[in-house]
């Protein structure tokens, strides 16, 4: 279905440099609230602690919870409202680690005391700050693996460096290992690791491996640093909702390089500017299309799917709006600095 004349040719390139000022913009906000609060809001998963999820019977406020739970010595509680107001449902977050029978008999007996309220308790999910550490280093490590190598197989598909790619490979696996010996943190681990494949990448002119790490980070940064500004909880389906942002802003990019590369060997007297502008315009129905029907149904996820599928969708809103972007004004742009090189 193609509902975009074939000749129209949009000034995409011609644009780029306003792309590059937007997203520069766009991700310095973000690392500044990073910074501002500390990093990340991270969730029980990570952060380790207790998530309680509780349904009363009749509409009551954070206030009476607050004083509840105060009179059974809950430790620092954090309450938020879960799903629509009329459930009456909320979610209760602590650092302590409590046992399901414990705080029930505990909290039903407070409850009492403050309001003819009965509660309902869904779940309990309890994790210990050591596993919550073990998966915050894995979800950094999950990320990390799932760019270089989708990086290293676009670079091998486009430009056939297949052995100069399983160098780089392991060259950077090697690096992260090493300094992994020496307790290195993890996050500026990663930093190191993505930083030195950006140089390798560039020093070894694998041009579609740099276009596609720089519009992969770029998703991510941006992805992170809007939860960040709207202060939302980074939880395992967020890291899920990340890596799929990755594979769908892949998926959009292999499509516009695949038609730049089609149209460099048809068309090797044109300037690369108007090879790659070309190359989008062809591309631009087909890229429409997939991201407005994506959207359609993450859309329908994050209004109806209710609370426990709500930041995931949400995440992936953004990560698939960004995408789209990055294929168009960040990948296919850094091809243009090889060409002139």
């Amino acid at each position: 279905m193609r509902f975009i004349k074939p000749n129209t040719n949009i000034r995409f390139i011609a644009k780029r440099k306003m792309g590059f000022a937007i997203s520069c913009i766009m991700i310095l906000i973000g690392l500044s609230s990073l910074i501002i609060k500390g990093g990340p809001k991270l969730g029980v998963d990570f952060a380790g602690g207790t998530i309680i999820q509780i349904k009363f019977e009749k509409s009551i406020t954070v206030k009476e919870i607050n004083k509840t739970l105060k009179a059974i010595n809950f430790d620092k509680p954090s309450i938020q409202e879960f799903g629509d107001k009329k459930d009456n449902e909320f979610l209760i977050r602590t650092n302590a680690e409590i046992t399901d029978e414990e705080f029930g008999t505990n909290f039903h007996n407070s409850l009492k005391t403050f309001s003819d309220n009965k509660a309902e308790i869904r779940r309990i999910e309890a994790v210990g700050p050591q596993i919550g550490k073990e998966l915050r280093e894995k979800a950094l490590f999950a990320i990390f693996y799932a760019i270089l190598f989708i990086t290293i197989y676009i670079s091998g598909r486009f430009e056939l460096k297949w052995i100069l790619n399983g160098v780089v490979a392991g060259a950077l696996m090697g690096t992260v290992y090493g300094l992994s010996i020496f307790e290195t943190g993890i996050p500026f681990l990663i930093i190191a690791a993505f930083i030195i494949s950006l140089i390798l990448f560039w020093l070894l002119r694998l041009k579609y491996a740099m276009g596609a790490t720089v519009a992969l980070i770029h998703d991510v940064l941006i992805t992170v640093g809007i939860f960040s500004i709207l202060d939302k909880e980074f939880t395992l389906p967020i890291i899920a909702a990340i890596l799929t942002i990755i594979g769908y802003s892949l998926n959009d990019t292999i499509i516009v390089f695949d038609r730049i590369r089609e149209n460099v060997r048809k068309s090797q007297k044109e300037s690369l500017e108007n090879i790659i502008n070309k190359s989008i315009n062809e591309t631009l129905s087909r890229t429409i299309l997939t991201s407005f029907t994506t959207l359609l149904v993450l859309t329908s996820l994050f209004i109806f799917g209710g609370g426990i599928i709500h930041d995931f969708a949400f995440a992936m809103i953004i990560g698939v709006l960004v995408g789209t972007y990055s294929s168009v004004f960040v990948a296919s742009p850094i091809l243009i600095m090889y060409g002139k090189k």
